[in-house]
């Protein structure tokens, strides 16, 4: 597996912009290490921990207390089909569904709700700027809603694919 393959080239995006509504719940300081093609940050804090920011589900969990722990744990257990979604990415290229450099695969559906599902027909190029903007926003609010709340979403400007 080429890692390069399931993730997106950093150069010449600025992350602080891109990730700015993301502050809480990653914390204000921060290095951007690896970023997978669904926009899923992965973070080293001051401390050196690597945390994943999973955008589709509005999530941050540690994953290894250093760069690496990390290297060692991403070949174990499936943790690399999980953190970068390799699978999914690799049935997209499949489909067709390519990106260029200043996007990543959107979701119709955000996995946030029960009906987001992680299958190609599910997935879409989309800006990078709008994939954080749009999802921050739901996270921001429904993250004090309980699980299994029922929400009705309002699509007020809807992009053109």
């Amino acid at each position: 597996m080429e890692l390069s393959n399931y993730l997106i080239d950093q150069r010449g995006k600025d992350w602080s912009k891109l990730l700015r509504d993301w502050c809480p719940p990653l914390p204000s300081s921060f290095t951007v290490w690896l970023v997978n093609r669904f926009g899923d940050v992965f973070a080293v804090y001051e401390d050196g921990s690597v945390n994943m920011l999973d955008v589709g589900q509005g999530t941050v969990t540690r994953l290894a207390a250093d760069r690496e722990e990390f290297a060692t744990r991403i070949d174990l257990d499936g943790n690399a089909e999980d953190w970068l979604l390799v699978d999914l990415v690799d049935q997209c290229v499949a489909a067709g569904i390519t990106l260029n450099e200043d996007q990543c695969y959107g979701y119709t559906i955000p996995p946030i709700f029960e009906e987001g599902k992680y299958e190609v027909k599910n997935v879409y190029p989309l800006s990078l700027a709008e994939h954080y903007s749009v999802l921050a926003d739901m996270y921001r609010q429904m993250k004090d809603l309980p699980d299994g709340s029922h929400v009705k979403v309002v699509v007020t400007n809807v992009p053109k694919r």
